[in-house]
């Protein structure tokens, strides 16, 4: 988060819950960035990516409590990590659920 870069402008819809003018992009970086790799398009992500930097993406990433496989295997691929590496992941691998059929 350097003050000399410019907030990102991301699309209103990922962030549908909340009142979008009263985002503050420092003190909750940590909810941006998940939500933003969860619910943001190509755009979105490399517009997260400049401002915030990869190391402090790859940091909340590792260790949120909930993202999706799909977040997760997108994560790997851009950081060049492993699936072991995600809290969430590894959580979800201790508590199995049924079968989808």
């Amino acid at each position: 988060m350097n003050s000399s870069v410019a907030k990102p402008i991301f699309n209103r819809n990922i962030f549908w819950d909340v009142n979008f003018a009263d985002l503050d992009y420092d003190n909750k970086a940590g909810f941006i960035i998940e939500r933003v790799f969860e619910r943001g398009d190509v755009d979105d992500i490399r517009q997260c990516r400049r401002y915030y930097g990869d190391e402090q993406i790859k940091l909340t990433l590792t260790n949120a409590r909930w993202i999706s496989l799909s977040t997760i295997c997108l994560a790997c691929a851009l950081f060049n990590n492993q699936l072991t590496d995600y809290k969430c992941y590894n959580t979800a691998q201790l508590n199995p659920t049924h079968w989808k059929y």
